[in-house]
């Protein structure tokens, strides 16, 4: 009997200290973080944030790029949406000679999470690309793509 309690008590603390992510409920603020984009620019988490992406896998990291085709450049920070890519995988001379500087050449700005630290936070497989809803730094509403075209869509429908 204790060793069952014990581990429902110690369960959720071990989930905390590693970092795993946990469901994000609507109203809930969105812990403070701040990443460096491909340029080597800080960005912090603020208020007037409309949309926080996150892609986990390259597979989701390809679907915005797709997504953003033809459309004009700095189309995402128009509409308060910021694109965080979890590049903790990648082998660190990979990602500083050749994913970084290929980068740079993209229309718009791709915060670096080259520890795993901030993508964690949030729920998410590595296909998908997954899009929360912000209000004032909480969370409106989720919603996860996996098809550019629908991606797309859901940006074109953003006022800027």
């Amino acid at each position: 009997m204790m060793s069952n309690v014990l581990r429902w008590c110690l369960l959720p603390l071990l989930c905390a200290w590693l970092g795993v992510a946990t469901a994000l409920e609507p109203g809930e603020r969105l812990a403070p973080w701040t990443l460096l984009d491909q340029h080597e620019r800080a960005y912090s988490l603020n208020d007037q944030l409309q949309v926080l992406l996150v892609a986990r896998g390259m597979q989701a990291s390809e679907l915005l790029g797709q997504a953003l085709q033809g459309l004009e450049p700095g189309y995402l920070e128009n509409r308060r949406v910021v694109f965080v890519a979890d590049i903790s995988g990648m082998p660190a001379p990979i990602a500083r000679l050749f994913a970084i500087p290929a980068m740079r050449d993209y229309d718009y700005r791709v915060l670096l999470d080259r520890s795993g630290r901030v993508a964690s936070r949030y729920p998410g497989a590595k296909t998908e690309l997954l899009w929360l809803q912000l209000d004032a730094g909480r969370l409106v509403g989720e919603r996860r793509f996996t098809r550019a075209e629908d991606l797309r869509r859901a940006l074109q429908a953003l006022a800027p």
